[in-house]
């Protein structure tokens, strides 16, 4: 039921357990009609600065129409707890008399604020978005379902919380990939592995320096910068993870795998000075969307992915003439590309068949090396 006083709320009988002091965890049940007023979704996107927000994808607007029969039909069961964040704002009240214990959980009132005038709801859906989208979509508003909140006011922890719950959900990788790199606490060896490729992805992206700055596509980014990105991130970050992980990769010797700690600077150094010589080595190619340059496709990347860690092997990063060394390099490689016309006669394709298919990464990767190996032979 809602209590209203000079500050509206939302009254409801749970209970709190306490896993750790700093978010109580509240188990309880609102009608589809109580969750909308106290709850929204948090899509992610980024700001006028650039930074993240939210952390949602977006509607599966099938998967929502689905759950929406599903509820306006007969004998409805629905067991999976939506699970929202709430502010510090709520208070809870314990019960008295017997019924609590207080090491497993107590019983009480849970109040909690709502919408006063601005609209802004308290609450944040953090899994269940679409079963909480069809609830409000669902003829049956006063139908209850169980809702677990905790208590917590950072973004951060919301993502954390958000990331944990869908690790072995199949969540889009790009989405995962966007939201690794704003996580502070220890994560599930699979995705710590995948933190740095995430943070050096998003740096690449949004760093004037860059020769990826603004090519790279995410699921934050806008219709302005959908309309100039080319390159999908999941590419940059298995192109990046590939060389981190491998040892023969040329980015391996900047992590120690025993404790973790990644030499960020050379990292970044090194990513730099390769990718800004293959922008200037290839300018036709760059910078065009994958059907106008398989220099961009998926392929592409990752097989010059795969020649950076040959070429880059060999290169003294803090030689003065080291930037010079490395486009010389591509240089001897360059005549024999075909990125945006023509045919590689060596891999009997053409220009534009070259698909993301582990063959053709396989071929392509293999034929650049060799192609720069027979140039480098020939010169002598």
């Amino acid at each position: 039921m809602t209590a209203r006083t000079n500050s509206p709320m939302l009254r409801r009988r749970a209970l709190r357990v306490t896993q750790t002091t700093d978010a109580p965890l509240y188990l309880m049940s609102l009608t589809a009609r109580e969750l909308g007023q106290i709850a929204d979704i948090s899509r992610i996107s980024r700001d006028d600065a650039g930074d993240l927000i939210g952390y949602q994808r977006p509607e599966v607007r099938k998967h929502v129409q689905e759950i929406t029969e599903y509820l306006d039909g007969d004998s409805v069961l629905f067991p999976n707890p939506i699970i929202i964040a709430l502010p510090s704002t709520v208070s809870f009240s314990c019960s008295r008399g017997p019924g609590n214990d207080d090491i497993c959980a107590v019983a009480g009132t849970l109040k909690i604020p709502l919408p006063n005038g601005d609209g802004r709801k308290p609450g944040w859906i953090v899994d269940g978005q679409q079963r909480a989208l069809a609830l409000s979509r669902s003829r049956r508003q006063d139908f209850p379902v169980p809702v677990n909140a905790f208590v917590a006011d950072s973004v951060e922890l919301q993502r954390d919380q958000f990331l944990r719950i869908n690790n072995t959900r199949p969540l889009p990788r790009g989405l995962v990939t966007e939201l690794l790199p704003e996580i502070d606490t220890p994560l599930p060896p699979r995705l710590s592995l995948r933190q740095t490729p995430a943070a050096l992805c998003d740096l690449l992206n949004r760093d004037a320096q860059s020769p990826f700055f603004g090519l790279i596509r995410r699921p934050s980014g806008g219709k302005e910068q959908r309309g100039k990105a080319v390159i999908t991130d999941t590419i940059i970050t298995d192109m990046l993870y590939e060389s981190l992980t491998t040892p023969s990769g040329c980015l391996f010797p900047y992590r120690n795998p025993s404790n973790g700690e990644t030499d960020f600077a050379g990292l970044w150094k090194a990513l730099l000075m390769y990718w800004a010589a293959v922008r200037d080595t290839f300018p036709d190619a760059w910078g065009k969307p994958p059907t106008q340059s398989r220099l961009m496709h998926g392929t592409g990347i990752r097989a010059m992915g795969r020649l950076m860690d040959r070429l880059m092997a060999a290169i003294d990063l803090g030689n003065a003439e080291a930037t010079a060394q490395i486009r010389a390099e591509l240089a001897l490689l360059a005549p024999r590309c075909r990125w945006t016309s023509g045919r590689w006669e060596e891999l009997d394709l053409r220009w534009n068949q070259i698909e993301n298919l582990p063959r053709h990464r396989h071929d392509l990767s293999s034929f650049l090396i060799r192609a720069h190996m027979q140039a480098r032979t020939a010169q002598r």
